[in-house]
């Protein structure tokens, strides 16, 4: 599996290289975001993963493509789903460089409600945020992972709320148009902030946008 040191751990080789790095997903593009509702922030999970896997099913409207962060406890915290406006060549390089899971696209649907329930069960309910990925850098240390609210085509956003559905999660956030230029102002701004302050965590709070 694809991993990365916990705190007072040491992970060496191909298995800590292959875990990705913030700046591997900023250069995702926009992403869909799955998280527990108990963590309380959409990049919480990132910083509790420790594993992470590739998964591509099949669904009715086509490939369903998706990322499966687990914790140390072997619990799914983290997911990150292709959209269309996600960038399909960094997206594909990154795969390629993961361990592949179980194809669960031909799981009936009796199935998929079964597995929806037990995730809720054990580890609370999931909502979803459509999310632009940002690696902001520091001095002496690796890039924190930031997030803005992205621009979503009508597509686009069509295709968060059908994942989101499918897996019972809450969409949070506006998925209207908003304009790219205030992305882009916002990212550049956080990256300012940031660049010469050094932080004690791997992750900084979402930036939304209105």
């Amino acid at each position: 599996m694809a991993t990365r040191a916990l705190p007072g751990s040491i992970v060496t080789g191909m298995a800590a290289a292959a875990f990705p790095a913030a700046a591997q997903l900023a250069a995702l593009g926009p992403v869909l975001c799955l998280y527990r509702s108990q963590q309380g922030s959409e990049l919480a999970g990132w910083q509790q993963a420790v594993r992470v896997e590739a998964h591509i099913g099949v669904e009715s409207e086509g490939l369903d493509e998706r990322l499966l962060f687990y914790d140390a406890q072997g619990r799914c915290c983290w997911r990150l789903c292709l959209l269309p406006e996600s960038d399909f060549v960094a997206w594909d390089r990154l795969l390629s460089s993961l361990p592949s899971g179980q194809d669960a696209g031909g799981a009936g649907l009796s199935d998929r409600l079964w597995r929806r329930l037990a995730g809720r069960l054990l580890g609370g309910e999931w909502r979803a945020c459509a999310l632009q990925l940002h690696a902001v850098p520091q001095i002496a240390a690796p890039p924190v992972l930031a997030a803005s609210l992205p621009f979503m085509s009508t597509l686009g956003a069509t295709t968060a709320r059908r994942i989101a559905q499918a897996e019972g999660a809450d969409l949070e956030g506006s998925l209207e148009d908003c304009c790219c230029a205030q992305s882009s102002l916002h990212a550049m701004q956080l990256q300012a902030d940031y660049e010469h302050q050094e932080a004690d965590t791997t992750v900084v709070p979402l930036i939304r946008l209105k």
